[in-house]
């Protein structure tokens, strides 16, 4: 009895945190000195636990603090330039295994069996394959600049958690450095899957490092029991760093109740500002799907049948502006888009269409200045986050050569992010203003302004929590009929599935204060969440104020384990007050939802703005 009572206080008590007492732990590498807590409530619940034989191997097994999450005294540039100018020495990667290490205690194993039988099955990166993505050399003068930079890429490639790259002086030499990377993979298989009602649902599989050379690969099953054909299947493929060039290469191929399509992409980005070009090329053959490629809400009851090829090449530009600045890009970049379509609805009554064949010539001249500020707890559970700092500003211009008539196109966009000196909290804000231009008016004209606060770190009953605050409005004028701005999820309310609250007018706002929990479950961290969204829509003409508006307000729990490539386990109880007759008052909603990716500085192929 007294075992079962255990149990349960110990399994409901996950959210609660305690007085903090300093703690010390020895480092397998003493890499950087520690500054880990522990909780009294569960230090006092762990000596309970300790003495019965199955209540100790239980908390052993399931339940872990923050000291076994990782070290969170990030090596800051100050690190990094400290052994500026030196000379690179020696470069080794150590690669840890994926359940057991972290970057405190690269020797610490795990007990578990399903992480030990999980370490066994895995197979970690190929040294060539973290390689071929470094941009420091052997024999290379120490920049700080460029290891923060390759510090970052290699964050960001799917298959590995974290990176930290560790500078050792030689004793014998002050001139040499040696350089370890120390990385972690995540654990690269994973499945996913959903039920939209009780007719259709899918279930899919897929592994982002396939026998640890950094490929991709993923299949889905998708079934309905109305619509033909009855189970159908999505599949892609991709590589990324095509032999250390920096080329991504991706390609698909869909055919379900929804869509039949295929598409190949080769993309190389402007990765670092020192990159002196980038382009891309996109191929897509849709032979049946209701919505375009890049605009996902305008759908047709019209099955569409289209091409579409896209490719851009951009470089960087020397013009003797801000030449001491390593961090400031100016770019110059070309695009040309084609597309053509089989099958489409007809005109509408003013005879506009849009879905035209039409080939799309696009410049755009961009001036960048990015940096990133090292944190974590944002987005992410206790892993190495990399906030952009800097600016875009981009002007864009084009020409559409359509079958109803040619037009010229424009837009300015600009964006600043983390600005402000020794402010603790992040701050993005947006403009983009620009349209269409055809004979003597505009078509197609829209503005979008965007804001998006995040808070520093702060405590509420000892948890750690954020508050989240993003403001968004967007206008068009003069659009085709068809495109309407909606209230759906991120464009607007969570968990907001209405289509009848619409038009060319929108503003949103939401409020999201999420509050990290100390303990884990056999590493799944948790976050506690609450949220407060307003969203006003209709037509352009009128002001946004006098318009219908709609809200959600709820509670909810989100669940991730960062060594697997799994989604993020999101569980969310939500109100609606004042809802449209096709969305009830209550939602409930259990899903996985992709990481937030942070807002972007980096130039890239022009595009025009889009109304969504």
């Amino acid at each position: 009895m007294k075992i079962a009572w255990f149990t349960f206080i110990l399994l409901s008590s996950l959210s609660l945190a305690g007085k903090d007492i300093p703690m010390q732990k020895n480092d397998s590498l003493d890499i950087v000195p520690l500054n880990k807590s522990n909780e009294i409530f569960y230090d006092s619940l762990e000596i309970k636990a300790s003495r019965h034989r199955v209540t100790k191997w239980l908390y052993g097994t399931m339940i872990s603090s923050a000291k076994d999450s990782g070290n969170h005294d990030l090596l800051s540039y100050e690190y990094y330039k400290s052994f500026q100018k030196k000379t690179i020495g020696t470069i080794s990667i150590r690669s840890l295994k994926v359940f057991g290490p972290n970057f405190d205690d690269t020797l610490k194993t795990t007990n578990i069996w399903i992480e030990k039988t999980a370490n066994k099955l895995h197979s970690k990166s190929n040294l060539y394959v973290i390689r071929k993505n470094l941009w420091i050399r052997e024999g290379q003068s120490l920049d700080p600049d460029l290891m923060m930079d390759n510090e970052r890429l290699l964050r960001s490639l799917p298959y590995l958690k974290d990176v930290r790259i560790i500078i050792t002086p030689r004793p014998s030499n002050d001139d040499l450095v040696d350089v370890l990377i120390l990385t972690q993979d995540v654990f690269s298989f994973g499945v996913t899957g959903g039920i939209g009602n009780v007719k259709n649902g899918e279930v899919g599989i897929y592994d982002k490092n396939i026998l640890g050379v950094g490929h991709e690969v993923g299949i889905t099953v998708v079934g309905h029991t109305d619509r033909s054909p009855h189970i159908g299947f999505e599949s892609y493929y991709a590589v990324n760093n095509i032999m250390g060039n920096f080329i991504n290469f991706s390609a698909g191929y869909a055919n379900t109740y929804q869509h039949q399509e295929l598409f190949v992409s080769l993309q190389r980005d402007f990765l670092r500002p020192q990159s002196v070009y980038a382009g891309g090329l996109t191929a897509l053959r849709s032979f049946r799907t209701d919505r375009v490629y890049l605009n996902s809400n305008v759908t047709t009851i019209d099955s569409l049948n289209y091409i579409y090829l896209d490719g851009w090449y951009g470089r960087r530009l020397k013009l003797g502006i801000n030449p001491n600045d390593s961090r400031f890009q100016m770019t110059l970049s070309g695009r040309i888009r084609y597309t053509h379509f089989y099958d489409r609805p007809l005109p509408d009554s003013n005879n506009n269409q849009y879905f035209t064949n039409s080939q799309f010539y696009l410049g755009s001249l961009s001036f960048s200045h990015r940096s990133y500020v090292r944190d974590y707890l944002v987005y992410s559970y206790g892993i190495t986050e990399d906030i952009p700092k800097g600016y875009l500003c981009e002007l864009v211009f084009g020409f559409d050569h359509n079958e109803f008539n040619d037009r010229w196109y424009s837009h300015v966009f600009l964006s600043t992010g983390n600005l402000f000196k020794n402010k603790p909290f992040y701050l993005y804000t947006s403009l983009g203003v620009g349209s269409f231009f055809k004979q003597s008016h505009t078509e197609q004209g829209m503005a979008d302004l965007k804001v998006d606060f995040i808070s520093q770190l702060f405590k509420v009953w000892n948890v750690k929590a954020r508050q989240f605050i993003k403001l968004n409005y967007t206008i068009g004028f003069n659009r085709f009929e068809i495109e309407n701005l909606l209230l759906l999820n991120n464009n607007g309310i969570r968990g907001f599935g209405s289509r009848i609250g619409k038009g060319k007018q929108r503003l949103s706002l939401n409020v999201e204060n999420v509050f990290f929990q100390k303990k884990s479950i056999l590493n799944f961290q948790s976050a506690i969440f609450s949220f407060f969204d307003i969203g006003i829509v209709g037509p352009a003409e009128q002001s946004i104020f006098k318009q219908s508006y709609y809200a959600g307000l709820g509670v909810g729990l989100r669940i991730r384990n960062e060594n697997l490539v799994f989604k993020t386990i999101q569980l969310r109880l939500a109100y609606y007050p004042n809802h449209p007759s096709d969305v009830n008052s209550i939602g409930f909603i259990l899903d996985g939802v992709s990481k937030t990716r942070f807002y972007n500085f980096q130039p890239r192929g022009p595009e025009p703005l889009r109304f969504e």
